[in-house]
């Protein structure tokens, strides 16, 4: 084996082991600086992204259980639900004794 044959080999061992090592370094969020030393990627909050989202959402869940136990409950909403009741009533009282030929177009202007 001449000298160039064990150069050429040396070489082809170093390229292998480069590409070998740069792979493994991308798989693992590793890269390099200007001078060839590795850096690592600071790490991804990817578990606390849906942590937080969960909390925020039971958040959510919490505030409107508490809306819907507290505004149900007090003697405002009760009464603004009777009054509710009684417009729906008489809503529903004057559409039927009133045909549909009959209504009144208050909409329109006499402008002529």
């Amino acid at each position: 084996m001449s000298w160039a044959t064990a150069a050429f080999l040396m070489v082809l061992v170093w390229g292998a082991v480069t590409i070998w090592s740069r792979r493994h370094d991308r798989e693992l969020g590793v890269t390099r600086d200007e001078d060839g030393n590795p850096v690592f990627a600071p790490q991804r909050e990817t578990e606390a992204s849906p942590t937080d989202a969960e909390v925020a959402e039971l958040k959510e869940r919490i505030a409107v259980l508490e809306r819907i136990a507290t505004d149900n409950n007090s003697g405002d909403a009760r009464e603004r639900a009777r009054i509710a009741a009684e417009i729906e009533a008489l809503r529903g009282t004057e559409s039927a004794a009133l045909p549909p030929s009959k209504t009144k177009d208050t909409s329109a202007s006499t402008d002529a």
